[in-house]
């Protein structure tokens, strides 16, 4: 067990980040599990935080089995994980039925989550996407994506755990990896946490709120 918890996980994963700090990052988080572990980095660092709202497009049979997945955006952003879907034989109609009803339930995290909350620049400025692991990638993919499109400066992916050869994949993608722990067998996430509880829509919003999306200028002396 490397983490007690996510919040453990996210101070551990802030002191590798610590090089960020100066340069002013925004954080932003997947919900809902990366959203405890984001709150330690943006607190660390100093940093705005936000939520990049990305769902899981899971196989009818096997939902945890990723065959893509979609981010929140006028335009969302579709990634397609086509060897899950070969192998499973999912057709074009029963994918986009599913990518729908995940669409659905980002609407409803968008108006719960989010409200009237500013949103945070991203354009130009040093962005670290952060979650509690990675898995498949195709989540994390997506949400890469999405976020070039918002024109970055710099883009890091930050997470306390990942199977090396998803990191390898996701390697092109980004600007920079910090991952704690890279095990070849790996399982799933929750095998490294010894508290892996499901995070709350309630906790998310608490946390939301002790953390803004935009800092305030420090007044001048």
């Amino acid at each position: 067990m490397l983490f007690q918890d996510r919040e453990d996980a996210g101070r551990q994963l802030a002191r590798a980040l610590v090089k960020y700090k100066s340069r002013h990052p925004v954080i932003l988080a997947l919900p809902r599990g990366g959203v405890p572990v984001a709150a330690e980095v943006a607190e660390s660092l100093e940093a705005p935080l936000d939520l990049i709202l990305v769902r899981k497009i899971g196989t009818p049979m096997q939902p945890e089995l990723a065959m893509g997945a979609v981010v929140d955006g006028e335009q969302p952003v579709i990634v397609r994980n086509q060897d899950v879907i070969d192998l499973t034989g999912v057709s074009d109609e029963t994918f986009d039925a599913v990518c729908k009803k995940e669409l659905a339930e980002i609407d409803r995290r968008r108006e719960r989550y989010l409200g009237n909350r500013d949103r945070a620049d991203v354009q130009g400025q040093v962005a670290i996407i952060v979650d509690d692991g990675i898995a498949t990638g195709a989540t994390t993919l997506a949400a890469i994506q999405a976020l070039r499109k918002r024109e970055p400066k710099e883009l890091i992916l930050a997470v306390p755990v990942a199977p090396l050869d998803t990191l390898q994949r996701l390697h092109t993608e980004v600007d920079a990896i910090v991952c704690l722990d890279t095990p070849r067998d790996f399982g799933a996430i929750g095998y490294y946490y010894r508290d892996f509880r499901q995070i709350s829509d309630d906790e998310v919003i608490a946390i939301l709120k002790q953390f803004p999306a935009k800092k305030t200028a420090a007044p001048a002396s």
